[in-house]
C-alpha cells in the first residue's frame, strides 16, 4: 500500500514511498529549483521516512531555538547530527543553488570509487577550470598527484581543478560519467530535492539541493573516516611533486578559521546565484551539531549565533 505521492515544483518529480521500512525512493525525473509541498505528515528531503537512516526528523516539530536575525540567510537549518533531531529551521526544504557545497558529494563519491594511496594525473581539462572559480592552482600538468592531497585541495581550498581531476579519475576520464555516479548516489542516500550536473559546483545551471538534503550529505561525509579527518582541518602540509615537495592549503571554513570551539567540518560555497552558502558541525562533549546555511549574508557569524544557541539547549553550552 502506498502512503504518500509527493509532487515537487508542480509539473516537477514524482516520488513515491512505500510503507514498508527498506522501500526505495524512486526518482522519474530530475527536480526542477522551487519549494517542495510539505505533506504534514513526514519528512520531505533528506530521505523521507525510513529509506534513509541520514534524513533529518522534519516531521518533529517544537524546534527548540528560537532566533530572529536581522538579514536572515534563505534557508537554514540547525540539527542533531547523531539523531537527525532539528533545533532550528527556516526554509529547509527550498530548492536552491548550492554553488561549491556540491564538493562534498564528489569527495564521497571518491571516497567509494577511488582506494586510499592512489594516484590522480593533473589533465589539461583539470587546468581548464572555469575561470574566476577558486582552485589549488600550481598542480603540474601529466603528473600524478596523491588522491589524499587531492580530496584536501577539493575541500579545504575549494579547488574546482581538484574536482574535475578526482571526478576523472574516479570515472575512467569522463566527468560527466562521475556526475551519473553523483546522482546515483543522491537517491542511494534517499535525496529528494538534489540534483547534480557539475562535481564542483562553479555552475549553478540544473545544480541544487536543499538544507535538509545537505544536512543527510554533511552527516555521510562525517561517517567516512577518510573525509572527517580532512575537513576538521584548519590548513594542511601535503606532500606535491614541486615547490619543494610540499603543498600547503588553508580551510576557507570561517569557524575553522576565527577558532571556533569544536569545529569539526565540512565546506563552504559561493556563487553570485546561491550567494553565501555554509554546512558547518561543531562538538561540545558528547553534543554534535550541524547547521545548514544557504545565501546567508555572514554565514560565519550567523552559524555560531545558531550552533551557541544550540548548544546551550543541548546542555553544553
Amino acid at each position: 500500500m502506498w502512503l504518500l505521492l509527493l509532487v515537487i515544483g508542480g509539473a516537477g518529480a514524482k516520488y513515491l514511498l512505500s510503507d514498508t521500512a527498506d522501500a526505495p525512493v524512486v526518482r522519474t525525473e530530475a527536480a526542477p529549483p522551487g519549494p517542495l509541498q510539505d505533506s504534514g505528515t513526514a519528512p520531505l528531503a533528506g530521505g523521507g521516512t525510513a529509506p534513509s537512516p541520514l534524513a533529518v526528523r522534519l516531521d518533529l516539530p517544537g524546534d527548540p531555538v528560537k532566533i530572529k536575525f536581522k538579514k536572515p540567510p534563505k534557508s537554514a537549518l540547525l540539527f542533531d547530527l547523531d539523531t537527525g533531531r532539528v533545533l532550528y529551521r527556516s526554509n529547509p526544504t527550498e530548492v536552491r543553488p548550492i554553488a561549491s557545497l556540491t564538493k562534498m558529494m564528489t569527495a564521497l563519491v571518491v571516497a567509494d570509487r577511488v582506494k586510499p594511496g592512489s594516484k590522480v594525473l593533473i589533465t589539461k581539462e583539470a587546468l581548464h577550470y572555469e575561470a574566476g572559480g577558486s582552485a589549488i592552482g600550481l598542480l603540474p600538468r601529466g603528473r600524478w598527484i596523491g588522491v589524499n592531497t587531492m580530496l584536501y585541495g577539493l575541500m579545504l581550498p575549494s579547488g574546482n581543478d581538484a574536482a574535475i581531476a578526482l571526478a576523472q579519475r574516479a570515472a575512467g576520464g569522463s566527468v560527466r560519467r562521475f556526475v551519473r555516479y553523483m546522482n546515483e548516489k543522491a537517491d542511494q542516500l534517499g535525496l529528494v530535492c538534489t540534483r547534480f550536473s557539475t562535481p564542483s559546483g562553479f555552475s549553478d545551471k540544473d545544480n541544487h539541493s536543499c538544507a535538509a538534503d545537505l544536512a543527510a550529505i554533511g552527516r555521510a561525509v562525517l561517517r567516512q573516516p577518510r573525509l572527517a579527518r580532512i575537513v576538521k582541518e584548519r590548513e594542511a602540509i601535503l606532500p606535491f611533486p614541486i615547490k619543494g615537495g610540499k603543498l600547503y592549503l588553508y580551510n576557507h571554513n570561517p569557524l575553522l578559521r576565527q577558532g571556533y570551539r569544536g569545529t569539526t567540518g565540512i565546506k563552504t560555497g559561493y556563487t553570485d546565484a546561491a550567494g553565501q552558502c555554509l554546512v558547518a558541525t561543531a562538538r561540545r562533549g558528547p553534543f554534535k551539531l550541524g547547521v545548514v546555511l544557504l545565501d546567508s549574508p555572514n554565514p560565519g557569524k550567523q552559524a555560531m549565533q545558531l550552533l551557541d544557541r544550540g548548544f546551550k539547549a543541548s546542555g553544553s553550552a
